[in-house]
């Protein structure tokens, strides 16, 4: 593993510092505005779309089965969990708003990261992520409206275009380079997912920052709510493939696929679509959870793997 691949691999702990240092000291974020937040997102979609080629398609027909039971639970258990916690835990609108949003939104793309390193299903999480990433460009608009209306008034049309610009056109982009330039892309692949990384992290700390008053204020009660939201998403994914039958690789898979979501998508539309920059906050705290939740089940799973391989004296 070449050190810039160790750096990328720890960015969990990377977007922690970058959450902690913008809530100390805002102003070193404060730069980062809702433009910003969108090219860098944009940026990071196409990193995604420089790893996808028209095979990755063709593989969807390899495993039906198991993309379609972590395609319909990515959408059903996520956004029916945003929707119970922010009730459960009385959110403010806002937060409510922004916490439904992020539990709307596809896979992250950390996920396939945290499955390699679980020793899980790689090809089915990039597969997974995938196809819920360019289903999201209708049901992330659609599911926010749906479950989020109570609180205030979603624009679906804008979170439907906000979408295509953020996600759809990077990844076309991302796919016709690596079908017309693949030499220019293998040369960029060794660095994109650290800048992928780093763009995040900034995403992050500029929510942060804007927000820092507020997550002081709320803080507890956000993180209580988030953790619930992503537990509730690690857990129901594994017990629901276990439940069908898959093999525990498959069940880790599905888990880590469901738990970890598209949390710069989530700030992004949050701050286009949203005029209160709070509903951002939930999306920007989901980031930083779910990876710590992701990174320490892959840690326990790719332990207990190795344990079971290992010979005994």
């Amino acid at each position: 593993m070449s050190r810039l691949e160790w750096l990328t691999n720890l960015f969990p702990l990377w977007v922690l510092i970058t959450a902690i240092v913008a809530l100390l000291h805002p102003p070193l974020f404060l730069w980062v505005s809702s433009d910003y937040i969108v090219w860098i997102l944009m940026v990071v979609m196409l990193g995604m779309g420089l790893t996808l080629s028209w095979a990755d398609f063709k593989a969807v027909g390899l495993m039906p089965r198991s993309v379609a039971l972590g395609f319909l639970a990515q959408y059903l258990i996520m956004p029916t969990a945003g929707w119970l916690v922010a009730r459960l835990y009385q959110l403010p609108p806002p937060f409510a708003v922004g916490l439904i949003l992020v539990a709307c939104c596809p896979g992250g793309t950390a996920s396939n990261v945290v499955s390699f390193i679980a020793r899980a299903h790689v090809a089915l999480s990039v597969v997974m992520t995938l196809c819920s990433t360019l289903a999201a460009v209708v049901l992330t608009p659609l599911l926010t409206k749906l479950l989020a209306g109570q609180y205030v008034e979603v624009n679906a049309m804008q979170l439907f275009w906000g979408t295509v610009q953020v996600v759809l056109l990077p990844i076309l982009v991302g796919l016709a380079l690596n079908t017309k330039a693949p030499n220019l892309v293998k040369k960029v692949l060794p660095i994109s997912p650290f800048i992928s990384v780093l763009g995040i992290c900034i995403i992050c700390g500029g929510v942060f920052a804007a927000s820092a008053s507020a997550i002081l204020t709320h803080g507890v009660q956000l993180l209580a709510a988030v953790i619930s939201l992503h537990s509730i998403g690690f857990f129901g994914g594994y017990y629901i493939a276990r439940w069908v039958g898959y093999s525990q690789r498959t069940c880790r898979t599905i888990s880590i696929e469901v738990g970890m979501q598209n949390s710069g998508l989530g700030v992004a539309l949050a701050r286009q679509a949203f005029a209160n920059p709070l509903t951002a906050v939930p999306c920007a705290i989901s980031g930083v959870t779910h990876s710590l939740i992701g990174s320490l089940l892959a840690g326990i799973w790719r332990w207990q793997q190795s344990t079971a391989i290992a010979p005994k004296p």
